[in-house]
């Protein structure tokens, strides 16, 4: 420790960080520049874990992950101007899938705010959008109440990002008469009325065919053990969305899997027939949906959920319940039904439409893969992904026992989430099995993150499959724009395995299926990161799919143009 640096009084970015250390903060990503030094040198006197990352983005992502995968606040660390917009899309990321985070900025000094300074930008203003709250702190006497304000409004309610603006001369000024940092209380949510919840104690008694719609609130909520003890209780057919997975072990006879635009049909047919849905934790958003006024379109709507502004927004709800969550459903487990042929149907169901593992030929398909690793790594791993096609895969294929094993871009769709997101959740939880699954198109957009894997020696698993194509845009151009396929190929690759092999990570690459079993075993026992290129057909898509603007009824299975060509040349019987 720098002796010299202690006998200087104590300036506001010292006392920033011991605040950061009261409020429970051990890891912190970040890449320092001009206007936020003054931090980084008081980091040097601090407990705190500072992860040099290779971008901004990468900075944010990785806080991002860390939140997700701990329940924790997050928080990450950028200068001004540049590295305070690379920062802005793993913002919005979190605001948009309500991740706790705190982001701190270096600003010009105040003297100096309004006159185009060099790397100034107005990250406030910029901000406003994406995030719970921003600060922009002007006194070095306000940063007590902005730390205590920007952790609690992280946490408080529906969780999320908040921002810290923090100019350079104010991370100088004297805080030797600054109290020492004491995090705020976070006020507990409100408990459902209960006159609300005996309305949907009896709704669900009445109902003839019932299904519980779980969403990602249920996690943010810690309400996954309350949640399945209703389930059991009440003996419902359930279904989940994207971030809703895990809610229901997916081994739970009354899973019938994800909803929506590439869920099962299993749940998609249950909602679509059900005469009441127990909404939990979810927002109606339109990809679980398809065409809103088509979706269960018989179904009374008991809706519980945190966020009161949720409720009704979208959907009208006949029965509103905001609140706890929690206390909503610990309520609701003495919720009986008598639907049991009902439940018969939706399990009949779940076993007649299966996905089904034994494509011909000898190339890798996806989903058996994905399957497999699911099989094969401990059951608590987390396995984050990018967005496209394998992120569809994993949600279908791989099987997840709690919530925050899943991590996964929802609401903003970010390509690029996976690395440092995979990075941050290994960060959270040391002990565990972190693997991440990316595409060829994602793993390119924060590459550069393997340099920080490497340097830590993250054990962080990496499966890249590979189909030379930006797969989820070029399904869409064969089904929907006539397969006038534009900008989506990819098959000038960098050979993975080399590239990864570069930043020091063992890496091998497999192109068969009997080629699967080993390759996975074998990258689930190296002691750090490893990567397995996978190569996997251009041509296979996703399914089932419901194209847009329709019900979720109209389930595709194949490409109808193709169908119809097939039969066109078919021999005559």
């Amino acid at each position: 420790m720098d002796t010299t640096a202690q006998a200087t009084p104590p300036n506001g970015a010292r006392w920033l960080t011991q605040a950061l250390e009261a409020e429970g903060v051990d890891t912190l990503f970040g890449y320092p520049g001009g206007t936020i030094m003054p931090f980084y040198d008081a980091l040097v006197d601090s407990s705190l874990k500072h992860i040099l990352v290779r971008h901004e983005q990468g900075a944010a992502l990785a806080a991002n992950g860390y939140a997700r995968a701990s329940g924790r606040v997050g928080v990450c660390v950028a200068t001004s101007g540049p590295g305070a917009s690379n920062l802005v899309t793993g913002i919005a990321d979190a605001m948009l899938d309500s991740v706790p985070m705190v982001c701190l900025t270096g600003q010009v000094a105040t003297p100096l705010l309004g006159t185009d300074a060099f790397q100034e930008l107005d990250v406030f203003g910029l901000t406003l959008p994406i995030v719970k709250h921003s600060f922009l702190v002007r006194r070095v006497e306000d940063l007590p109440q902005v730390v205590r304000e920007a952790f609690r409004i992280a946490r408080e309610g529906r969780p999320g990002p908040v921002l810290i603006d923090l100019p350079k001369d104010v991370q100088l000024a004297d805080a030797s008469a600054l109290p020492a940092h004491v995090p705020a209380e976070v006020a507990p949510p409100a408990a459902p009325e209960q006159a609300r919840l005996a309305d949907a104690l009896a709704a669900i008694a009445g109902a003839e065919r019932p299904v519980v719609y779980a969403g990602g609130g249920i996690a943010l909520a810690d309400a996954v053990d309350a949640f399945r003890q209703f389930v059991e209780a009440a003996g419902l057919p359930t279904v989940m969305t994207l971030r809703g997975l895990g809610a229901l072990p997916p081994q739970h006879p009354q899973s019938l899997g994800m909803l929506g635009m590439h869920g099962t049909r299993a749940a998609n047919i249950a909602v679509q027939e059900s005469d009441l849905l127990v909404v939990v934790g979810a927002r109606f958003d339109d990809r679980a949906t398809g065409k809103l006024n088509e979706f269960a379109p018989f179904a009374r709507v008991v809706h519980l959920d945190a966020d009161a502004y949720e409720i009704s927004k979208l959907r009208t709800a006949d029965i509103a319940i905001p609140g706890d969550v929690a206390t909503g459903l610990k309520a609701l487990a003495a919720a009986r039904s008598t639907c049991e042929a009902w439940r018969k149907r939706c399990a009949a169901n779940r076993e007649r439409f299966g996905a089904r593992y034994d494509a011909p030929g000898g190339d890798i398909y996806a989903p058996a893969l994905l399957k497999r690793l699911s099989e094969v790594a401990p059951a608590d791993a987390i396995i984050a992904c990018d967005v496209g096609q394998h992120q569809m895969w994993v949600a279908q294929h791989c099987r997840f026992q709690h919530p925050r094993n899943h991590l996964t871009s929802g609401a903003l769709g970010t390509m690029g989430f996976g690395l440092p997101a995979a990075m941050g959740a290994q960060f959270a939880c040391p002990d565990r099995t972190v693997v991440l699954v990316s595409g060829d198109g994602s793993f390119m957009m924060n590459v550069q993150e393997l340099a920080t894997i490497a340097r830590c020696k993250l054990p962080v698993k990496i499966v890249l499959l590979d189909n030379s194509s930006l797969g989820m845009v070029r399904q869409w151009q064969e089904l929907f724009f006539a397969e006038r396929y534009s900008e989506i190929d990819l098959s000038d690759n960098p050979d993975f395995a080399a590239l990864a092999q570069v930043f020091g990570i063992p890496a091998t690459r497999i192109t068969a299926r009997d080629q699967v079993d080993d390759a996975l075993a074998a990258m689930l026992a190296q002691p750090g990161p490893a990567l397995l290129h996978v190569a996997i057909d251009a041509r296979a898509n996703v399914w089932p799919l419901v194209p847009p603007n329709t019900a979720n009824s109209t389930m595709l299975e194949s490409n109808p143009a193709h169908a119809a060509r097939e039969a066109s040349h078919a021999l005559p019987a």
